[in-house]
């Protein structure tokens, strides 16, 4: 009947004529949070990004020694700031996180039961993560402190 609402299990989908369009509470004003899956693919995706860059000006970089070996020593100089020793640090983050991530995705997709302990495989990854980097910082943050503070650690 034309202009009487279509009501298909509390759902009201609208009219004959298309004026009444309603939803589901649930379905209107709902935000999606994420999950730790999300977050994961999203990390995974900006710490590919992250390495594909340097890599990148490392070709760069490492072109110069066409120039000559002055040229090449002046590029290199770059990296005995502390500024570009903390970036490092967070470029070796980004190259474990992508690496132990990668290693998670790899053996879900190449044992497909494994997905009954994605939750577990998540936490390890990332509790590797953690550690690796935890070890890493403290080697490589002493130089960065020292070079930024002129400290001798």
């Amino acid at each position: 009947m034309p202009g009487r609402p279509v009501d298909t299990g509390g759902r009201t989908i609208g009219s004959a004529l298309g004026s009444n369009v309603a939803k589901r509470k649930t379905d209107v004003g709902t935000l999606y949070k994420g999950s730790p899956g999300q977050w994961s693919w999203i990390a995974h995706r900006i710490t590919g990004i992250a390495v594909i860059l340097f890599l990148f000006a490392h070709v760069v970089d490492t072109a110069v020694v066409g120039w000559g070996p002055h040229a090449y020593d002046r590029v290199t100089a770059v990296y005995h700031n502390w500024v570009v020793r903390l970036l490092e640090l967070g470029l070796v983050a980004a190259v474990l996180y992508h690496a132990y991530n990668g290693i998670k995705i790899m053996i879900i997709d190449f044992w497909p039961s494994t997905t009954r302990h994605y939750k577990a495989l998540s936490v390890a990854s990332t509790g590797l993560f953690v550690v690796s980097m935890v070890a890493i910082a403290w080697i490589m943050g002493r130089d960065i402190l020292n070079l930024a503070f002129g400290w001798h650690l």
